[in-house]
C-alpha cells in the first residue's frame, strides 16, 4: 500500500501575503493567465519564482544609488525601540504623575537609553558635514535600516545636516516603517533579510554598532564573519557605547576559549562619543592604499 507523502509545511512568510497586504484592492491579485508575467504579482510570488525575487531585490536599489552616485556608506544599526530625548523626558514626566511604579521605572531607562539616539543622531550630523566638501565618488553617504530608533535618530542626524540618507528597510509585522527623514528615492523595502544584509554590506565603508537586540546582534556577528573569513574587505567597525558591548559580549572568554583568534579583536573598535567614532573611520582611510578603496565599489563577495 502506497503510503502518503508528508505535507511540506511552510514555515517562513509567503511574498503574497505582503504584496496582498498593501494593495489597494486586493481582488486585484487573482491569478490571470493572459496578463504578462511580469505584471502579474500572484505568479511573482510563487515559490518558484523566488529567485527572480531575489534578483529584484538585488538589483532595484542597486540601479538607484548608482544613479545618485553613491559609491561609500557609514552603515549605523543600533535598537529600534529608543526614542529621542524629548519624547522620552516626557514620558517619565507623565509616568511620575500617574504615580505608577512600573512606568516610572520604565519610562527612566527610556531616558537612559535616549543618550543613544542623541548620540547616533550627532554621529550621523558629523558625518555629513565633515563629508560636504569631498568629491561625491569618496563621500560617505549614511545608511541605515531605515526603521526608529537608532535608525531614525542617524537618518534624522544626516537629514539635519541637509545630506543624502538611505533607509533599508524590511517588512515586519510590527516595529518596522520607513521613517520621515530619510532621503525620498533613497527608502527601499525588503521581503529578504538576506538580500537587505547583502544591500547594507556592498558600499559600507565603516559600520557603527549601537546597544541593540538580537537584530542588532544579529547583523553585528555576520559582519565580523565575513571580515574574519575575508568573504568581505576589512572596513572600521565600532561598537557604539563600551559599558554595554563590554558588559554584553565577552570576547576575551572566546579568545581563551580558543574558538577566535587573539588577532580577531582587532576586527572592531569601542567608542563612546561621536568624534572619537568618526576619528576611527577616518584613521583607518588615512594611509594611500586605504584611500583607494573609496572608489571602489563592492566591499563583499558577491
Amino acid at each position: 500500500m502506497k503510503s502518503t507523502p508528508p505535507q511540506i509545511t511552510q514555515t517562513l512568510t509567503h511574498s503574497i501575503d505582503e504584496v496582498d497586504a498593501e494593495a489597494i484592492n486586493p481582488k486585484a491579485l487573482q491569478p490571470e493567465s493572459y496578463r504578462l508575467a511580469f505584471d502579474d504579482p500572484e505568479f511573482m510570488a510563487r515559490r518558484e519564482t523566488r529567485g527572480i525575487r531575489f534578483q529584484l531585490e538585488l538589483l532595484k536599489p542597486e540601479l538607484e544609488q548608482e544613479a545618485r552616485g553613491i559609491h561609500n556608506t557609514v552603515v549605523i544599526y543600533g535598537s529600534a525601540r529608543f526614542v529621542d530625548a524629548q519624547t522620552a523626558n516626557e514620558r517619565l514626566k507623565a509616568a511620575e504623575a500617574s504615580g505608577d511604579d512600573a512606568a516610572i521605572a520604565q519610562a527612566r531607562r527610556a531616558v537612559r537609553n535616549a543618550a543613544y539616539y542623541e548620540q547616533a543622531r550627532a554621529f550621523a550630523h558629523l558625518v555629513a558635514t565633515e563629508c560636504e566638501s569631498e568629491p561625491v565618488e569618496k563621500r560617505f553617504v549614511v545608511c541605515t535600516g531605515g526603521g526608529p530608533g537608532i535608525m531614525e535618530a542617524a537618518n534624522r542626524g544626516a537629514y539635519e545636516a541637509g545630506a543624502l540618507n538611505i533607509g533599508l528597510n524590511i517588512t515586519l509585522p510590527h516595529e518596522q516603517s520607513g521613517n520621515s527623514y530619510i532621503t525620498p528615492g533613497l527608502s527601499f523595502k525588503f521581503h529578504y533579510f538576506a538580500l537587505r544584509k547583502m544591500h547594507f554590506l556592498i558600499r559600507a565603508k565603516a559600520l557603527v554598532v549601537f546597544p541593540g537586540g538580537f537584530g542588532t546582534l544579529d547583523e553585528l556577528f555576520e559582519v565580523l564573519t565575513l571580515v574574519q573569513t575575508k568573504k568581505a574587505k576589512r572596513v572600521p567597525i565600532v561598537l557604539f557605547g563600551s559599558e554595554f558591548w563590554r558588559r554584553m559580549l565577552n570576547f576575551d572568554a572566546l579568545v581563551e576559549q580558543g574558538t577566535i583568534n587573539e588577532t580577531d579583536l582587532q576586527l572592531f573598535h569601542y567608542c563612546d562619543e561621536p568624534r572619537q567614532a568618526w576619528e576611527v573611520i577616518r584613521a583607518f582611510y588615512a594611509t594611500p592604499s586605504r584611500a583607494a578603496e573609496l572608489v571602489e565599489p563592492n566591499t563583499v563577495d558577491l
